[in-house]
């Protein structure tokens, strides 16, 4: 498995892993407003699905401009939903984003990025995958100091601890295949 690949699957375990926390909290926390860089969890939630959906888009072919616009299609339904509802477009999204980079011969082979904001490169798919963690991981950190500002304890998202989880969880499964 590349290292994208890897990273990508630690997005995933990470973001639920954000979700399952979130779900251990009072039902308001996830909409109630704070004095912060996103006025509630649930708009930080969203726009973290928006730039993945809008990434995923990207890497299947489609042009950057064209893949934020079918992904701003899906924000305002994204942004009222419950977490529940987040949680299964997230879970829907992580598989067929699996199963794209999974597909693809050569994640290190470069195309040309058309951004509208910061104009064209050459940019690997490797990249683009990198890019989709990183964000993601910077806006969890977002959620962790709005949980700490609403008084509740946030949860532990790094990729050390998902090395472990990772490793238990394989060691899990074969000692129940056996």
């Amino acid at each position: 498995m590349s290292n994208a690949v890897t990273m990508y699957h630690f997005h995933v375990w990470a973001n639920q892993t954000m979700i399952n926390r979130l779900k251990e909290l009072p039902r308001d926390v996830y909409t109630q407003q704070v004095q912060s860089i996103f006025p509630c969890v649930s708009k930080v939630l969203a726009h973290i699905y928006f730039v993945d959906l809008s990434w995923f888009h990207i890497v299947s072919g489609i042009g950057m401009k064209e893949a934020m616009g079918l992904a701003l299609q899906q924000q305002e339904e994204t942004e009222s939903g419950s977490l529940e509802e987040l949680e299964a477009k997230y879970a829907d999204l992580s598989v067929r984003f699996k199963a794209l980079l999974e597909s693809q011969d050569d994640l290190e082979r470069a195309i040309v990025l058309d951004n509208p904001y910061a104009g064209v490169r050459s940019t690997k798919l490797s990249e683009m995958v990198l890019q989709t963690v990183n964000h993601a991981t910077y806006h969890r950190g977002n959620i962790s100091a709005m949980l700490r500002q609403m008084g509740h304890a946030s949860v532990m998202t790094e990729y050390a601890l998902f090395w472990y989880q990772d490793e238990s969880q394989a060691a899990e499964a074969a000692s129940t295949a056996g």
